[in-house]
Formats: C-alpha cells, structure tokens, sequence
C-alpha cells in the first residue's frame, strides 16, 4: 500500500496525505503545558505540607475526643473529622452548661458567661483546622487538575500535523 492509498485500497483523492509543521509556532503552548505541570507539583506539595502542619498541631493538643462524642470517642484530634466532632461536642456541652443559651444570650454578669467565651473560641479554633484540611485538600485537587491540562497542552502541541489535499471538483 503506498502513501496516496487509503484503508480500502484505493487511491487517495488528490494525492498523498502529508504530514507537515503546524504554520505557527506551538513553542509557547508547550511552555505553558511544562508551566502547568510544575504549578500542579507546587500546588500538590503546598497542600501536603499545610496537611501535615495542621495535623502535627492538633496531635500536639493531645485533645481526645470524649466517650460522649457522636464518633471518634477517645481518638485524638488530629484530622478534619475528628476536629469537627470535638467542636461540636464542645457545643453540646456548653448548651448543656447554660441550660440551651448562647455566650450572647447570656447575662454579662452570669458566671457560665466565661466558660462559653473558652468554648465558643474552642470550637472557632477547631472549625479554623478544618477549613485549613480543606483549604490544603482544594489545593492538591487543582493540583492535579493542573498537571493533567499541562500534560494534556504539551502533548497536543507536540502532535503532528495532518493536511489532506482536497480533491478537485
């Protein structure tokens, strides 16, 4: 079969199919594809990093999660769930406290006033860690995504060129 036959056997329309350079450059989209892949790196080990920081500091607290926790009872705080369960056991707790009132529901004088102001700065700090594991989570996604579309960029701008002649009328 020579170059100007098609699949069937027949002759090409036209003459052969050639393979030919793009008529522009396509230096700058490979560029752009190398530059994604290396943002995609980046943004996987930031994300990483900030996960094993935040963890690392809550596992410093040595915060364990009570008996009466909806999951995770005795566990130490160290991740997005378990810091979730503590806030909102902290949150049980400090309604059980105050029989069902706020820290602003309560009077400035009353005495349970200070120990919601400790839970309610409890649980901000816990929800804090939580956004932080989903913040760093967010990140390695893109990340990911970053490296498949530079991936993706490079390997397309690298692809040949086909031109098929067409046939006179």
């Amino acid at each position: 079969m020579s170059d100007s036959t098609t699949p069937d056997g027949t002759e090409e329309p036209g003459g052969p199919a050639a393979v030919e350079a793009p008529a522009r450059s396509l230096g700058g989209v490979k560029v752009v594809g190398i530059l994604g892949i290396i943002a995609g790196i980046a943004l996987i080990v930031a994300g990483i990093a900030v996960w094993i920081v935040v963890s690392t500091q809550l596992q410093a607290e040595k915060i364990v999660i009570p008996e009466d926790a909806i999951a995770f009872q005795g566990a130490t705080v160290a991740g997005p769930f378990t810091a979730y369960v503590q806030a909102d056991i902290i949150q049980t707790h400090s309604l059980a406290i105050s029989d069902g009132q706020t820290y602003a529901q309560l009077d400035q004088d009353d005495p349970v006033r200070a120990t919601l102001m400790n839970a309610s700065f409890l649980r901000a700090s816990l929800f804090t860690s939580v956004v932080s594991f989903g913040v760093a989570a967010f990140a390695m996604g893109i990340g990911i995504l970053s490296i498949m579309f530079g991936w993706a960029l490079h390997r397309l701008a690298s692809a040949p060129v086909v031109v098929k002649r067409a046939s006179a009328a």
